[in-house]
C-alpha cells in the first residue's frame, strides 16, 4: 500500500512526512526521490502505510490540504510506467550518431 504525495516543499524530510502520516496509522516507509544530477528533492514522495484503511484516511484528510506553504496532492500511487530502454520518443537521446543528407 503506497500513497503518492505531490507538490511537496523542496525542504521536506522523511521525518516530516512520517510525522504527518503517522496521525493516520502506521508508516512503514517513506521515499523522497531526488534528481540524479543535482541531488535535490523532486517535489514529490511516497508513503507506505500499514493498511488500506490507514492509506485512505490519510488521502481523505491530506489531499488538498495546505502544508509547508503548499497545497498537497495526495492519492493512491500508481505502478511505475515502463519507459523502456529505447532511444527516441522518450527517455534519453543517444546523440552518438551521425547524419548524412
Amino acid at each position: 500500500m503506497s500513497v503518492y504525495i505531490g507538490n511537496l516543499s523542496y525542504s521536506v524530510t522523511e521525518e516530516d512526512l512520517t510525522a504527518v502520516f503517522a496521525e493516520y496509522g502506521t508508516v512503514k516507509r517513506v521515499q523522497l526521490p531526488t534528481d540524479r544530477e543535482t541531488g535535490r528533492m523532486r517535489g514529490f514522495g511516497f508513503v507506505e502505510m500499514g493498511t488500506e484503511d490507514e492509506e485512505q484516511a490519510a488521502i481523505d484528510a491530506l489531499d488538498g490540504a495546505e502544508w509547508m506553504g503548499r497545497d498537497l496532492k495526495v492519492n493512491k500511487a500508481r505502478p511505475r510506467e515502463n519507459r523502456g530502454s529505447g532511444s527516441f520518443g522518450g527517455g534519453q537521446r543517444n546523440n552518438n550518431y551521425s547524419r548524412s543528407y
